[in-house]
């Protein structure tokens, strides 16, 4: 199951934060199979092939932080930083927070320039990352 989603990052955590609706797809989908793979990717520049648009394939396991787990603060509260604006949808009902935590993922720096990042590095660039808010 493949979908757009924004997210943020817990960088105590470290791990990225999803807010997603349960009466998505794409919610049962990681509810169901946890295991999930995410693209952040530069967005589009004219004049620039899209092919060497600088990206990166996140891997990890998504997980649901319900409102008594002791995260929940930290989760709800690095995702409102990055999207102050979505405040009311905190309020829905149907509206959940999910972290993912990021075992690997593939870097592509440019047209034939890719390597791999593991969990370790990962952990680090998750900790001291800043995202625009």
């Amino acid at each position: 199951m493949v979908s757009m989603v924004p997210f943020a990052i817990a960088p105590t955590i470290p791990a990225l934060v999803l807010h997603v609706s349960a009466l998505a797809a794409h919610t049962g989908n990681m509810t169901r199979h946890p295991a999930v793979s995410l693209l952040v990717m530069q967005p589009e520049r004219a004049g620039k092939p899209v092919h060497a648009l600088p990206r990166v394939t996140l891997h990890g396991r998504a997980e649901t932080v319900t409102r008594e787990d002791t995260r929940h603060a930290t989760v709800r509260q690095a995702y409102l930083d990055r999207f102050p604006d979505t405040e009311p949808m905190m309020q829905l009902g149907d509206f959940r927070l999910l972290l993912v935590q990021v075992s690997q993922a593939r870097q592509v720096a440019g047209f034939g320039a890719a390597r791999s990042v593991e969990a370790d590095e990962l952990r680090l660039i998750l900790a001291t990352a800043t995202l625009p808010g």
